[in-house]
Order: structure tokens, then sequence, then C-alpha cells
């Protein structure tokens, strides 16, 4: 794998987020959710579309802290908009598992 220099991680902006709303996403192409997460005010509530349906439900998601990349560009899924990236990691299946902080942090607070 190439190497980066630390100002090119520093662009990825990666926040901590609340889930305020998750609903089925039925009409993405690969079974997906969406999701309605809460950052601090400066970024207020950002939307995502996540394949998560192996190991999460919508009504368990709400309330969740979860880390997102929040500088991409936003992106149409099935004509929804996904405005920041929900971060995981593979299972052993290949599945996602969601990445958080392991005690409850305030939103909007930046990874570094």
């Amino acid at each position: 794998m190439d190497q980066i220099e630390y100002a090119d991680f520093d662009q990825v902006d990666i926040r901590v987020g609340t889930i305020i709303d998750a609903q089925p996403f039925p009409e993405a192409r690969k079974p997906a959710i969406q999701l309605w997460v809460q950052f601090d005010d400066g970024l207020g509530v950002k939307t995502s579309s996540a394949q998560l349906t192996v190991h999460y439900t919508p009504d368990r998601l709400i309330g969740r802290q979860v880390m997102a990349v929040v500088n991409f560009p936003p992106r149409r899924i099935a004509g929804f908009e996904s405005q920041v990236l929900v971060l995981g990691v593979p299972d052993e299946n290949g599945a996602v598992v969601l990445l958080k902080p392991d005690i409850k942090v305030p939103d909007g607070g930046r990874m570094f």
C-alpha cells in the first residue's frame, strides 16, 4: 500500500454524529438503510445511505453514535442524496460493522 503524508490524511474530515432517524431503503440496488445523522450545530443533520442490513435494523440504529466522512461531495443513490459516508469495517463474511466511539462524546467531534 502506498504511503501518504499526514497532510493528505488531514484533508479527510471524519466526525462523530448521532443517528436521529433510520428508514428502510428498498429502492437501493443493494440492501441499504437511509440514515439521518446529527452532527454539531455547524454541520447540522446530514443524510447517508448505508449497506447495514445484515447486522442492523433501522429501529436499533436510532441514538447510536457513528463516525462519518463529512467532506466528500454528495451522491445520489436511487433518488436519495447521501451527504456523508458512514464508516464501518467488514466482519468475517464481509458485512458492515459500524465504527463508533467506545464512550459517548459530543456530536461533531473531529477524529485525529
